[in-house]
């Protein structure tokens, strides 16, 4: 292997190592790339190196376990054993300093030529400590390998630090495909880097149960087991039969769990886990059928369902004793003081069939079903409170009334966390729109299949768990926030780091550092360091940040569009090529919007090191006959989705995968009549429509599709007509919609676009259209 020597640029901000360099080049403090930020760092002169004589003096449990986390990286990394003392040698050491005057998980770092103090009130505070010295050491730390040759030294400085958040979490979905525990373990060590200090397990869900529960083990011999569907889209997946073999899943040992907890522990996070009620647990009534309102027999789904309408019944008083009995083997395994139950998207219609429901609402006085779900919830908090422990629900469990001593985990945007904390409740901030990492974070065209919304690491950087519209006592009972990843289409452990990382890091940012120290441009700097550090961790991450987007705006005046091109950082080497024009790292450097008035395609990247970073657009702007032409619409598109407004059929602009991005109109249910005043006799011979369907998220393709043509407005001759059956398909598609004619002068083209109206599996059809064109 080649030896590698840390170097620190003298221009630039970003950690990078070169061979056979012995001098640590820090210059400012701008050239450490440690995230999150912290809160106060000045830089001395000189370095501290470690080698085979350095010591650790540490006292006590907490701080040798600590000292270990560091001596066994050391280890792998070296093949050198360092060693624990509990008296300071006379240099050469890091010593550990218990100071009470510091806040809980607070931490003051001082390097020295020829000493290091980690100072903190606790274990947190002295792993944190630990944590950003991890950061200044070369990455190769984190490799498996004997590293020959490496200086493994770090910058003087002091360091004082501290959270703004105490809930700094992410919630992995183990249920919906099941991640083994050597994985979960690797995440905590990765949370650990970051300074985060809350995993949150989604350990039940419809599609399997995966915790043990020794009172009830049918509940992951039955529950933890589906039908192996994985060749198809999670959205087309078939029912399941009683009798059909299931062989995908799996679960966790108590022992499992046990271990999980416990490596959490010496890593400073809390475990939190999440057993759902009522909703999203058709796992559990496959294996115990008489705790759902009909003891209907069901078989655990392998995708999606909706909506979810086999939950448990609170009609029978069994349930409330299977649930308890539950939720006592999970409080004796887990002991952190919350207990998450879910309590999100219930479709209550059995209640409303069930005699034993309507009995329990009529003896308790209930006016509804919403009110009878909040004495659910509310029974299982005096259950869980009176073992000392908190619930934690997701913002559904407003409904109805919240029990009192409950926490909100609000994800339906920021109105549920103001409305709980306006009624004086602790609350967790994760809002879809920036702390979904389910869902895309680069060109839904290059990126891997992922939930439907637009989150690229910038947004992530952007997120604030408190608005401004919140008084200070609200403000305070904001914990702070978590990212979530759920994972219907994420199936291994590669897909979950990709996108993980480095939105994570981006998020243990703004949860950590003090807002008026946050700093995109700062932590965009830092990204090319943290890339090392993931490369030598074996983290499998996205570099979609680095891609260049291209945003367009249609000139009406003189029919150009001017193409704006971009990434995520700041001051990017964009290089692009037009038409047949070769891309390399040698063609023109984007400095200003292009302007175009042909059709013309545009390939760009970013140009990094000599190298081509990130993937390369490639994207054509078709200059067709209607553009910027009048465009007349009946019925008029929905609110929701509006894009350009009138001249979005004709702006040239396509839409994308992402349903969000502004460029799509829709329609819910209803057809869809288009008609484009071409101003005046033209010659045409075709009209395409675009179109897009993501079943999953209730958009389908239109059934017909009819081309009408006018000389006058009012008199239409049809052209052609497309007809196209449903047909059941989970990913999401891009299609045209195209109808040849024989070439006529006309002035007015009427396109007719028939909308599902209300797929098989019920519930109603959006129909999306983006561009008209007219050859």
């Amino acid at each position: 292997m080649k030896p590698l020597k840390i170097v620190i640029l003298v221009i630039g901000c970003s950690l990078f190592f070169a061979c056979n360099e012995k001098k640590q080049l820090i210059q400012s403090p701008r050239d450490i790339a440690i995230i999150p930020e912290p809160a106060q760092m000045v830089l001395g002169k000189g370095s501290f190196e470690f080698n085979s004589e350095t010591r650790f003096v540490a006292v006590g449990k907490g701080q040798k376990e600590v000292a270990t986390l560091l001596i066994e990286k050391f280890h792998s990394a070296t093949g050198i054993n360092l060693q624990i003392v509990e008296k300071e040698p006379a240099s050469n050491f890091i010593v550990f300093e218990e100071d009470k005057s510091l806040e809980n998980e607070a931490y003051r770092l001082k390097i020295s030529n020829n000493s290091v103090r980690i100072s903190a009130n606790g274990y947190s505070g002295f792993l944190y400590g630990f944590e950003s010295i991890r950061q200044l050491l070369p990455p190769q730390l984190e490799g498996n390998e004997n590293q020959q040759d490496i200086n493994w030294s770090i910058p003087c400085l002091e360091i004082n630090d501290h959270p703004r958040y105490s809930w700094r979490g992410l919630m992995l979905d183990v249920a919906r495909h099941f991640f083994k525990k050597e994985y979960i373990l690797k995440t905590i060590d990765r949370m650990a880097l970051f300074k985060l200090n809350t995993l949150h397990l989604h350990l039940v869900d419809d599609q399997g149960w995966r915790i043990e529960i020794k009172k009830y083990p049918k509940l992951t011999e039955i529950g933890g087991f589906r039908v192996d569907q994985e060749d198809k889209h999670w959205d087309a997946r078939t029912e399941n039969k009683l009798d059909d073999p299931a062989t995908y899943g799996g679960f966790y040992t108590q022992e499992d769990i046990k271990e999980i907890v416990a490596f959490a522990g010496k890593h400073g996070i809390t475990v939190v886990p999440e057993i759902e009620m009522p909703a999203h647990v058709m796992s559990a009534l496959a294996a115990y059928p008489e705790f759902s309102c009909f003891d209907e027999k069901i078989a655990v789904p392998s995708g999606g369902v909706w909506p979810i309408t086999d939950i448990y019944c609170p009609g029978k008083e069994e349930t409330f004793e299977f649930l308890q009995n539950v939720l006592l083997e999970v409080m004796d395994l887990f002991p952190s003081k919350y207990v998450h139950i879910g309590g999100d998207e219930a479709t209550r219609t059995n209640w409303e069939k069930d005699p034993k429901d309507q009995k329990r609402m009529k003896e308790e006085g209930l006016k509804n079903t919403a009110e009878l779900q909040s004495y659910f919830i509310k029974r299982i908090e005096r259950f869980i409170s009176s073992h000392g422990r908190i619930l934690l629900g997701w913002d559904e469990i407003l409904e109805g009334g919240l029990p009192p001593g409950a926490t909100v985990m609000s994800w339906r945007g920021i109105q549920g966390g103001w409305e709980a904390s306006e009624q004086g409740h602790d609350v967790v901030m994760t809002p879809g729109d920036w702390t979904y990492f389910n869902q895309y974070q680069g060109d839904p065209d290059y990126e891997p299949i992922a939930f439907g919304g637009y989150v690229p690491l910038s947004k992530v950087y952007s997120f604030d768990p408190v608005v401004d519209s919140m008084s200070v006592a609200q403000k305070k009972h904001i914990l702070g926030g978590q990212a979530n990843l759920w994972s219907e289409f994420i199936t291994d452990d590669k897909e979950s780091e990709y996108m993980l990382y480095p939105r994570l890091a981006a998020l243990s940012e703004v949860l950590w550092t003090p807002k008026n120290k946050l700093d995109w441009k700062r932590f965009s700097e830092k990204i090319p360091a943290l890339f090392k550090r993931f490369v030598a961790m074996g983290i499998t991450y996205s570099r979609s940040a680095y891609a260049v987007t291209a945003k367009s705006t249609l000139n009406m005046k003189n029919a150009t569009i001017s193409v704006v091109l971009s990434n995520e950082f700041t001051g990017s080497d964009i290089r692009y090529a037009l038409d047949d024009e070769k891309l390399d790292t040698s063609s023109k450097r984007y400095s200003a919007p292009i302007v175009l008035d042909h059709t013309t395609t545009i390939k760009a990247a970013v140009v990094e090191n000599g190298k081509i970073v990130g993937d390369t657009l490639k994207k054509t702007f078709n200059f067709h006959k209607a553009i910027g032409k009048p465009v007349a619409y009946d019925p008029m598109y929905s609110k929701l989705y509006q894009g350009e407004k009138e001249i979005n059929m004709v702006n040239i602009i396509r839409g994308s995968k992402n349903f969000h991005d502004g460029q799509w109109q829709a329609w819910l249910v209803k057809d869809a009549e288009i008609t484009i005043d071409l101003e005046k006799p033209i010659e045409i011979s075709s009209v395409a429509v675009g179109s897009m369907e993501n079943q999953g998220s209730g958009i389908y393709y239109p059934i017909q599709i009819e081309v009408a043509v006018s000389a006058d407005g009012k008199k239409y001759t049809k052209v052609g007509k497309i007809k196209r059956e449903f047909r059941n398909y989970g990913y999401v598609g891009l299609k045209d919609f195209n109808i040849d004619f024989e070439a006529q002068k006309v002035r007015f083209v009427r396109l007719d676009a028939k909308n599902l109206g209300h797929p098989p599996k019920g519930g109603d059809a959006w129909m999306f259209l983006d561009e008209i064109v007219v050859e």
